[in-house]
């Protein structure tokens, strides 16, 4: 740290004319206090890590004394923080001490170099004697900012005389200093206050003045007061990018060490600095030093990786959020080119730390700094690359207008459940992750499969959980969730519900105890010729009597049948429901033929309590981890995260009406009404066929649609179709999802598509995860004949076929989120040789295989079993 990062003030001198011109500076006492505190703690800093230059030094706090111990900038940013709060010994500077940053030489035998900066250039000033110190190097003003021209000037003179003395002096001084840095590559020339220290607008304060605010610690040395209010440019971030990319054309042996100590020393600075700002306070130049640190082409790679972007990442977790918030708007606008770059490098820091650290029971993943300080810098990239998407206005969220469409019942239900924390920086930046229809890079770039992989996250939960979690410092990657693959996300989603589950078991215990006894359980019996009605009324008394019974763990009876649900009579309970339900006798969805999805029948004859039926079914399957074999278009899960359908939203619902619409929007001629003889009347068919004629408009047949109108005739005419048509059904259909997952975390960690894939599973049918993954009983390994066999036949088998083998060992068809792996599979024998088919107990996901004699038999034996297995063989 330089002593010019102070911003101090101080009060008037007894001397009249510079009383008049600190006054125009400084006007605080309190200013002057904090600006005194910060100059000894730059002092103590300075002690520790570079010393006071005396040989002879017996200060054990002084990196000169024989005892001292060599530490870390960022250990000595923090002991001397120690030592100020101590008014521990400081020593006075030694004659012989040397200038901060080392003279450098090539092993090659090129001239050691000494400079003495010129404006914004240095002129190099070789001497022969490497052992000779030249005292106008030592002595000569360093320079206050950077510039693009100027660090070309350098960097010519450098290769004019083969001495990089100059360069390797200015990296060091302006990288070091958040003043010098902040005022460096500015969209103006030159900043508007003087660089110079002794400058006319900079008076100095006395020596009494001075020693009466530093405690009588700092005698000799004077202090400057520089103005609090100094206006700090924004940074030319394109002209950083040409000033890199020349610098770094040199090889960067040349000047690596130099910028990466002067980054070390420049995060100490921020480490010491940022605790002590206050929020109204201006952070303008904060902001700009790291914009510019951020644009280093080389800071995921040596030991930028290593050394210099740990160290940054320390001390940003320091960041207010209104500088958190201007960082996200700057790397959205004119570092938007850049935001790539800087995910990969913080996502290399992340998973370097996570592959070398030694984790224990005694350290977790949450507890490695690096690790959770990078993961803070992520989430303002992520808003980054939120902004600088495709966003959508923010009326179209309706979260309030679905609660206020509630009946009263449900809503006092709701009005006492817990509400997710608000984010602070997206409230600050008023954006939503909703409102972004396509952000700038995909949001699987922010996924760590290693962090993921390392979490555990039943450790990760009772962080995310604790009431103390804020002010014990718990960290908690379930609050940074974009980072998390959905897969890791889903365990944390599993913990929260099972942990749900059991308060429940806990409070029918209690109640047992109270001579008031009530069901552990979610009970369902149902009978098979009649599942959809039996499950609409066991499940709408149990929501009108107690909603919170839903929050119980679901245990299916089919009537006049044996066997105990561990699972997969569940499994069997939701896929029968869910194909009764789509049948389209029932004529309560219908089929988008071009998607191949299903949609809410605007014209249904069904009671609403029917599609409450549905919602809570589909709250049931998340709430207990069950897959479904759902086909619904990707604004439903929209609608369900709390966003009104759009224009946008028919791309994957009905393609061709989406293709249509957006002809009509490129249209530019002015024939429009001619060409495509559209009025703000639309047309749509009921379930018999008939047509059924609607006004977007009031006498809308009347008003044709022109360049004039034709935009607000697509958002009419898709707002009509993805919400007010079905506001009826869609409501009770979110009100029974809600009663299931209201106190979940479900939106907080999930985004649209990842509900999606938490509800119908993966589409990844990669059979060879499921073998590598497959463990063996009963007497079989990978090594027998029969097993080889079965992978041979199964790999074999068609797309049909092998979804038919999911559903007989597993009890679904579908693919869970994180692929074939997570099914864990377990091929048991079941005896030798013999003519019985295969069985499966699919609450297990196992396979019972006797040990056939042949690859033939097997084949027919599992193929029978597979195509035959409804209503049998499952257990």
């Amino acid at each position: 740290m330089n002593p010019s990062d102070s911003s101090t003030t101080g009060e008037a001198s007894t001397d009249p004319e510079a009383s008049s011109s600190c006054k125009e500076i400084v006007n605080s006492e309190d200013e002057m206090k904090r600006a005194a505190a910060k100059k000894l703690i730059e002092r103590y800093f300075y002690q520790l890590t570079e010393g006071c230059g005396n040989p002879t030094c017996t200060n054990k706090d002084c990196a000169s004394s024989g005892e001292f111990i060599a530490m870390s900038p960022n250990d000595a940013a923090g002991h001397a923080l120690k030592l100020f709060s101590q008014e521990a010994k400081l020593c006075e500077r030694h004659p012989s001490k040397i200038a901060r940053i080392n003279l450098s030489s090539k092993s090659d035998g090129m001239q050691q170099c000494n400079t003495v900066p010129s404006n914004d250039t240095a002129v190099s000033q070789c001497s022969k004697d490497p052992g000779k110190v030249n005292d106008r190097y030592n002595s000569a003003p360093v320079p206050m900012y950077l510039t693009e021209q100027g660090l070309y000037d350098i960097i010519d003179e450098c290769e004019t005389t083969e001495c990089y003395s100059p360069l390797i002096r200015t990296l060091g001084e302006i990288f070091s200093s958040i003043e010098n840095l902040s005022k460096s590559f500015v969209q103006e020339s030159t900043p508007t206050t003087s660089p110079t220290m002794d400058s006319a607008e900079n008076k100095c304060l006395n020596k009494e003045e001075l020693r009466h605010l530093e405690g009588e610690k700092d005698k000799d040395e004077d202090s400057c007061a520089e103005s609090s209010s100094t206006v700090i440019l924004p940074v030319d971030l394109s002209s950083v990018r040409r000033a890199y990319n020349d610098l770094f054309k040199l090889k960067t042996s040349i000047f690596e060490n130099a910028l990466v100590n002067a980054l070390v020393t420049l995060a100490g600075n921020l480490q010491m600095e940022l605790p002590t700002r206050k929020e109204k306070d201006n952070h303008d130049d904060i902001v700009n030093v790291l914009l510019i640190v951020f644009e280093i082409p080389a800071l995921g790679s040596g030991d930028f990786l290593e050394t210099a972007l740990p160290a940054i990442c320390r001390a940003s977790q320091w960041l207010p959020v209104e500088v958190q918030a201007t960082l996200a708007r700057m790397w959205a606008g004119p570092g938007r080119p850049s935001i790539r770059n800087i995910l990969e490098n913080l996502q290399q820091l992340i998973t370097l730390k996570v592959i070398v650290t030694p984790f224990h029971r005694d350290f977790f993943i949450q507890d490695e700094n690096v690790i959770t300080s990078a993961t803070k810098l992520v989430k303002i990239l992520y808003y980054s690359n939120i902004l600088a998407g495709v966003l959508e206005p923010p009326y179209l969220r309706y979260v309030d207008y679905m609660n206020d469409s509630m009946d009263e019942s449900f809503l006092s239900v709701k009005l006492s459940k817990s509400i997710a924390p608000e984010d602070s920086l997206a409230t600050v930046l008023g954006v939503n992750i909703l409102d972004c229809r396509k952000p700038f890079l995909p949001y699987s770039e922010f996924y760590n499969e290693p962090l993921s992989d390392m979490v555990e996250m039943d450790r990760d939960f009772a962080n995310f959980k604790s009431e103390l979690g804020i002010f014990s410092g718990k960290f908690s990657f379930m609050n940074y969730p974009f980072i998390l693959t959905p897969a890791t996300k889903t365990m944390g989603l599993y913990f929260d519900n099972r942990i749900r589950m059991y308060s429940e078991r806990r409070i029918s215990i209690l109640q047992a105890v109270t001579g008031h006894p009530s069901n552990p359980y979610l009970r369902v019996k149902v009978r098979r010729d009649n599942i959809i009605d039996d499950a609409l009324v066991e499940l709408e008394m149990i929501s009108m009597e107690n909603p919170n019974d839903l929050k119980k763990q679901l245990v299916v009876e089919f009537e006049g049948e044996q066997g105990i649900d561990e699972g997969g009579v569940s499994k069997e309970f939701f896929q029968l429901v869910i194909e009764e339900i789509f049948n389209p006798d029932y004529a309560m969805f219908t089929m988008q033929n071009e998607s191949q999805t299903v949609w809410f029948n605007p014209t249904s004859f069904e009671s609403t309590a029917q599609f409450t039926l549905i919602g809570i079914v589909l709250g049931l399957a998340i709430y207990n981890n069950i897959i479904l074999a759902v086909n619904f278009p990707m604004v439903l899960y929209r609608k369900l995260m709390g966003r009104k359908g759009s224009f946008e939203d028919l791309v994957d619902w009905n393609p061709i009406l989406y293709s249509s619409l957006k002809q009509m929007l490129e249209y530019e001629d002015s024939d429009l009404e001619e060409v495509f003889m559209q009025t703000f009347r639309i047309s749509y068919q009921d379930v018999f066929g008939t047509i059924i004629n609607y006004d977007l408009k009031d006498k809308g047949d009347k008003i044709p649609v022109t360049q004039e109108n034709k935009y607000e005739f697509v958002e009419l005419y898709a707002d009509f179709l993805l919400n007010k048509s079905v506001e009826k059904q869609f409501k009770a259909f979110y009100k029974g999802f809600q009663m299931v997952v209201d106190e979940s975390p479900l939106e907080q960690l999930f985004r649209p598509e990842e509900i999606e894939l938490l509800i119908c599973g993966s589409k990844n049918f990669d059979f060879d995860e499921l073998e590598n993954s497959t463990e063996y009983d009963g007497g079989y390994s990978n090594d027998a004949q029969v097993i080889k066999d079965f992978w041979s036949l199964v790999h074999a088998f068609s797309l049909e076929d092998k979804r038919k083998l999911l559903q007989f060992t597993t009890g679904s068809d579908r693919v869970p989120i994180g692929g074939l792996s997570r099914l864990k599979l377990v091929i048991a024998r079941n005896g030798p040789d013999s003519d019985r088919l295969p069985t499966a107990h699919t609450c297990f996901n196992v396979l019972l295989l006797p040990e056939y004699s042949s690859k033939e038999k097997l084949k027919d034996r599992l193929v029978k079993a597979i195509n035959y297995s409804k209503g049998f063989g499952m257990l």
